[in-house]
């Protein structure tokens, strides 16, 4: 807890894209498929990560381990961030920006997951989710691109975002160097077939399908 509140003081330079083609990772972590309780220190972990051009994968990696720590809410990074950590860096080439499967600045302590990852990597980060953690906002309207801000005790730490008519919105998370408006346009400039950006859904395909192979040595 102690260093995701030092996290969140701190001020790093701002990342701003630019607007020539930009690299975007995904990173994904997935476990068994069934659990004895929520989720225990030990546990088998298979973690993936893919790196995009575009609509282009030009790498991906992926790094089987064990969780370091039971899941605790709030305290994710414990559980999932060195698995997270290994499966970036084995890409070969440095990422732009990397797209995470956690909360940012929406965080009791405003350091998730997202955020505490980009510190450790010194990379650029942004938390995708499907619905808020803590932060609460108005959809945006139902038309490609539309944004709306998530508050948190009057800050905005989000931004709902569609990345698809027709479908519920997803969350852009600022983390690591990254505002709610940056992660908004980080994720609407990824490759979006389905709802979830292309980088995190192979990302997560990726983890799954490790998942289905041997255990790994724990």
């Amino acid at each position: 807890m102690a260093a995701q509140r030092d996290l969140a003081a701190q001020q790093p330079p701002a990342w701003r894209h630019s607007p020539g083609p930009l690299l975007v990772a995904g990173c994904f972590v997935c476990f068994p498929r069934a659990y004895s309780g929520s989720g225990a220190a030990g546990d088998p972990a298979w973690a993936a990560a893919a790196l995009f051009d575009g609509r282009r994968r030009i790498a991906s990696a992926v790094a089987p381990g064990a969780a370091a720590a039971p899941y605790e809410p709030g305290l994710l990074a414990m559980r999932e961030g060195a698995l997270l950590e290994a499966a970036v860096r084995r890409l070969p080439q440095r990422p732009d920006v990397v797209l995470v499967n956690a909360t940012g600045r929406d965080h009791p302590r405003r350091g998730g997951l997202a955020l505490h990852l980009g510190a450790v990597l010194d990379l650029p980060t942004v938390g995708v989710t499907h619905r808020p953690l803590l932060a609460d906002g108005e959809w945006p309207d139902d038309s490609y691109r539309a944004t709306s801000p998530l508050f948190l005790e009057g800050e905005v730490v989000a931004r709902w975002v569609r990345t698809r008519r027709g479908t519920r919105p997803l969350v852009a998370h600022a983390a690591w160097r990254t505002d709610p408006d940056v992660a908004a346009e980080a994720v609407l400039r990824c490759w979006c077939p389905r709802r979830t950006p292309q980088p995190l859904r192979e990302a997560r395909r990726l983890a799954r399908v490790a998942r289905a192979g041997p255990t790994p040595a724990t």
